[in-house]
């Protein structure tokens, strides 16, 4: 890791961004600040405060830049921009944009045209997207095209033709090539299509109402029944439209489902109160990142270049701080308020978790379509052959989860014939060891696991047991660490110590390579076999369940600790707090009508509950 105390020396209180680069002068990481001086100090703080992630960015970060900006809004837009071009490996990052689809509306030409594509230029057009799914576009293109008689033709600037084309023959085309219609009449058709992708077609339906009325006034018939046909086909996609909100507001909700390495990110699309639509975002290369972080990077990414923005974004989680920059940059993109929010109860609350529905099912449908490609079994077989063993049908992994030993916490996960056994899962509360001592906590989760077993064994034995209601009497045929040589030795240390001997092998994060007992040179497994995924699959697996306990232990002991603080804040009190919030940041943002609505509390808590979080922010 580089010394970087001269450049923090010469840090500025300014907001900006800052820019870390490898040895080779490839850009790592980008990030913004509102004091470059404060955030910056951060990343150098001791090792073991920090997340595996910035540990892992610290040590191979060779040279920090910085660039002052005005505000922390153009700093967030910097910070946009300088991702998209670099791509670094440690920020979260959509695929270029230039890879997505859009719905392109013309408006430099005097007839715009309306078609997809795939760049996004500074060229006076509208773009509508990004969609994930080009059939999702075509699908919208036939929709607006039976809706709206636009032009089909490729021909930027229109050609003048002596008769009309087939299109304009069955009512698909106004037909400006043939004079059939003005400019203005036809881009008055075309601000229509634009209100209609946008989600206001109540609205077209109104100026359409208008147009109609206007026609049957001058005593144009056809023209009038032509718009007629029109509002009755809009009125049909109308009534095939969810509602979802009585306020006919404009909204996106953001949730995020994460696995180890990669996320889906869902957005459900809701113009004037109904529900038009969604669109997932799989984002890989994860690994160390939270969901926040996630949705805070995904926030920025996506609506820096999204045509349309609406009022009121709900999100699933965001880091701290960073609402309120983000609403003034969206706000200043759109030309009116964008509200950011974290819904906590109500019917927002209920939308949010049906869009997490949704997002964890598409993150499962990608994972089973990949793990249905494989044979699971045929995996774990092969892992047994590489590894001498006359079977791999039960394996376990061991995982340990805490922040500088606070809610040090064990995961055990089980794996059948390749395939998760959920239902064997087991997680362990650290009781015996004191700070962060990872090995020790392995030694106490690994002793704990097999003496279950023993005492169960001698129950079943006894008959005072039986087998359907014993937990950990079966052992595995095959024991993985999620760690290094220190994790490995004292598994070792706790099978010795139970009397078992059991197959064990520690699973290095970075290097992927299996380290035995007694063997100098680790065992290396070829990185597109099955065997290799079978076992990164195992080690996330017992990652992500130690991770989940271990944040659920942290969350309700930090709740608990401040919560004893606050006078009027008993025991009820204090479980009905804790069941509404789900975290410190949630009840500190929380208005004193939000708290008196949680059951058992009244006003005069309320008001405490809010000035005591108030001090603390003030401070």
């Amino acid at each position: 890791m580089f010394d970087p105390s001269e450049k923090l020396k010469r840090l500025p209180h300014r907001p900006g961004v800052y820019i870390f680069r490898d040895a080779g002068g490839r850009v790592i990481y980008v990030g913004k600040a509102i004091s470059l001086k404060n955030r910056v100090r951060s990343y150098f703080r001791v090792s073991s405060s920090l997340s595996p992630k910035v540990r892992s960015m610290t040590e191979k970060a060779a040279d920090l830049e910085y660039i002052v900006t005005d505000s922390e809004v153009e700093a967030l837009i910097l910070e946009c921009n300088l991702i998209k071009e670099h791509r670094p490996r440690y920020n979260v990052f959509l695929k270029d944009d230039k890879t997505y689809p859009y719905i392109k509306i013309t408006m430099g030409e005097d007839y715009p045209r309306v078609h997809i594509t795939r760049r996004v230029q500074k060229d006076k057009s509208l773009y509508y997207g990004p969609y994930t799914q080009v059939g999702a576009v075509h699908e919208t293109i036939n929709l607006i095209r039976r809706l709206f008689p636009f032009r089909s033709c490729k021909d930027r600037v229109l050609k003048e033709k002596s008769r009309p084309c087939l299109n304009q023959h069955i009512n698909r085309c106004l037909g400006p090539c043939c004079g059939l219609v003005g400019r203005d009449e036809y881009r008055t058709m075309i601000r229509e299509v634009c209100l209609f992708l946008e989600g206001r077609q109540e609205e077209v339906v109104k100026r359409l109402t208008s147009r109609m009325e206007e026609a049957s006034g001058k005593m144009e018939y056809e023209r009038a029944a032509v718009l007629r046909d029109q509002i009755r086909a809009v009125q049909k996609v109308l009534e095939k439209q969810k509602i979802v909100s009585g306020r006919r507001e404009d909204q996106d909700v953001v949730a995020v489902a994460t696995g180890d390495s990669e996320a889906v990110v869902m957005v459900f699309f809701i113009r004037g109160g109904k529900l038009l639509g969604r669109e997932n975002f799989v984002l890989g290369g994860l690994q160390g990142f939270e969901r926040e972080e996630i949705i805070t990077s995904f926030v920025k990414q996506y609506y820096s270049s999204a045509d349309f923005v609406p009022g009121e974004i709900l999100l699933q989680e965001i880091q701290p701080g960073e609402a309120e920059v983000l609403s003034r940059w969206l706000t200043g993109k759109k030309g009116s308020r964008v509200a950011l929010a974290v819904p906590r109860r109500g019917e927002k609350k209920k939308l949010l978790e049906m869009v997490e529905r949704n997002a964890s099912l598409a993150l499962e449908e990608i994972l089973l379509a990949r793990a249905s490609a494989r044979d699971p079994a045929k995996d774990a077989g092969e892992l047994a052959l590489r590894l001498g063993l006359s079977s791999c049908g039960r394996i376990e992994c061991y995982d340990i989860s805490n922040i500088q030993g606070a809610e040090a916490v064990g995961s055990m996960v089980v794996f059948e014939d390749g395939r998760p056994a959920p239902d064997q899962y087991r997680r362990f509360k650290i009781k015996t060891v004191t700070g962060p001592d990872d090995f020790a906590s392995m030694k106490e989760v690994i002793g704990r696991r097999l003496e279950r077993c023993r005492a169960e064994r001698e129950l079943i034995g006894t008959g005072q047991l039986s087998t359907r209601q014993a937990k950990f009497h079966i052992l595995p045929d095959l024991l993985i660490i999620d760690g290094g040589k220190g994790q490995l030795s004292a598994a070792v240390e706790a099978m010795s110590g139970a009397g078992f001997n059991i197959p064990v092998f520690a699973l290095a994060k970075e290097e992927e390579l299996l380290f035995s007992p007694g063997m100098e040179t680790p065992v290396f497994i070829p990185r597109d076999s099955g065997e290799l995924y079978l076992l990164q699959r195992i080690r996330d697996e017992a990652h992500r369940f130690a991770v989940s306990y271990h944040r659920k232990l942290r969350t309700k002991r930090n709740l608990k600790s401040l919560l004893d603080e606050i006078e009027g804040i008993g025991g009820v009190r204090k479980k009905a707090l804790l069941k509404a919030f789900p975290t410190i940041d949630h009840i500190a943002a929380a208005t004193p009508e939000e708290l008196a609505a949680v059951p058992g509390m009244n006003r005069p808590a309320a008001e405490a509950v809010h000035s005591f979080f108030s001090g603390r922010n003030a401070k």
